[in-house]
């Protein structure tokens, strides 16, 4: 699949999948777009990505389809979870993980459209001011279980605050943001959402909507992070108290760095951590956690994994779920870290200036399809053609054992002068056929 007639047939068979999203002229500027994101360089989208494709006079054009061309993007999303149900479901036991976390793209300037300011600290960005820029973003995407998982991202919400929100915006805070993304992933999902977050996201305001649906709606299974304050009870009716109100979610337990006095006792599990499998020790406990109420059990986890100082404290309300699968999910979150880096180093998503809304809020989206185009690529890839053939190992990393967004890119560049006239070709006034029918020449002929 690495030659070019496969290669291009695989890249323009999965964005074919936009073609009822978007107008006909449109569908082929937004190939362009995203195919020209893959192949230019981390610099300005628009320019970059035609300079890539040898089409420095459509400048003009692809600015204004950015602009003001006719763009839908639930409908985009939509589309793109739908691909990602067709080429690669992501299933973990009888759910459906998705992960959710929120992220920062810093900006340079005030007048970019949506930015907020935020405080850094300096050990973190030492080269930075202590108050910078930047877009704050709620990203979701799906993780395919493996070895390791991939992270496919399909939707994203920009976020302001309140005192810095752009004039005529409604206000909507980070964590509606995040309930609203769950459940169209819901909507579209034939199975129970996973939804696996930070626990810094793990708040009431959060948690309990997904919880409690509405009419229609189904319950959302939430794995993630204890914090080490978090206030953790009995099954209710499990103890009695002589004296004093009945607490109303039971009798409290220990924090969760006090876990030496809860009584159960450690277990030995085996779960997918950091690249292998690791064996780990784990105390399981069941009860009521003060987030999500008392009238939801769940399950609490401590468990020890080999190089790391301190224990991990888990818990879900996906109480079907065994301690190595909620481990295995939980630790997966670095997936989800990598791709946020490789959406801003990699596509250049901090490279991006516009001054206006809707070019920015779709740069971002092109962004986040090349990033899951290229990884259901290497998906496929790796299905037909076998782990690791299709990229190299570099001399100075001879342990790596998986191909990066970097080795997806290469593999696309080397083509690149059969994609530039196959994209032209897209945006000129040929019939469907017409058009399907020029593509297979040029690349019978490149080949």
């Amino acid at each position: 699949m690495s030659d070019a007639p496969q290669l291009w047939d695989g890249w323009q068979a999965r964005l074919r999948a936009f073609a009822t999203v978007f107008t006909r002229p449109g569908r082929g500027r937004f190939v362009q777009w995203v195919t020209g994101r893959v192949l230019g360089c981390e610099e300005h989208p628009v320019t970059q990505v035609l300079t890539a494709l040898g089409l420095e006079a459509r400048w003009r054009v692809l600015e204004h389809f950015a602009e003001y061309g006719a763009w839908d993007r639930e409908a985009v999303e939509r589309q793109t979870l739908r691909l990602i149900e067709q080429e690669r479901p992501a299933r973990w036991g009888r759910y459906h993980p998705v992960a959710l976390d929120d992220t920062k793209l810093h900006r340079t300037s005030a007048k970019v459209w949506g930015t907020c300011t935020c405080h850094e600290s300096s050990a973190r960005s030492p080269n930075r001011a202590e108050t910078v820029r930047a877009h704050h973003w709620v990203v979701m995407g799906d993780w395919g279980p493996g070895t390791p998982w991939m992270y496919l991202p399909h939707a994203a919400r920009l976020y302001c605050r309140k005192t810095q929100l752009p004039a005529g915006e409604p206000l909507q805070t980070k964590t509606a943001w995040a309930v609203e993304l769950w459940r169209h992933a819901d909507a579209a999902s034939s199975a129970p959402i996973l939804g696996v977050l930070d626990g810094a996201c793990a708040v009431a305001t959060v948690v309990e909507p997904c919880l409690n649906p509405g009419p229609g709606q189904r319950r959302i299974a939430i794995p993630t992070r204890l914090r080490v304050e978090a206030r953790v009870y009995h099954p209710v009716g499990s103890r009695a108290r002589q004296q004093g109100r009945r607490p109303k979610g039971g009798e409290r337990l220990a924090a969760p760095p006090h876990h030496v006095s809860w009584s159960t006792s450690w277990r030995a599990g085996r779960a997918w951590v950091d690249g292998r499998i690791r064996t780990s020790r784990y105390k399981p406990l069941r009860g009521r956690w003060a987030v999500s109420g008392p009238d939801i059990p769940v399950q609490v986890f401590v468990v020890a994994v080999p190089g790391y100082r301190a224990p991990w404290f888990l818990v879900t309300t996906a109480r079907d779920l065994s301690a190595a699968q909620v481990v295995a999910a939980f630790a997966a979150r670095c997936r989800q870290e990598d791709g946020c880096r490789d959406h801003t180093q990699r596509l250049g998503m901090e490279e991006c200036r516009a001054w206006t809304k809707e070019p920015g809020l779709r740069t971002s989206q092109v962004q986040m399809v090349a990033l899951t185009l290229l990884r259901l690529l290497q998906s496929r890839m790796d299905q037909t053609c076998g782990m690791g053939s299709w990229w190299s190992k570099p001399e100075w990393y001879t342990q790596k054992r998986h191909g990066s967004i970097r080795d997806l890119c290469r593999l696309v560049w080397r083509p690149r002068a059969v994609f530039s006239p196959l994209l032209v070709a897209l945006e000129e006034r040929e019939t469907p056929c017409q058009a399907l029918a020029l593509q297979g020449n040029a690349v019978s002929r490149a080949a």
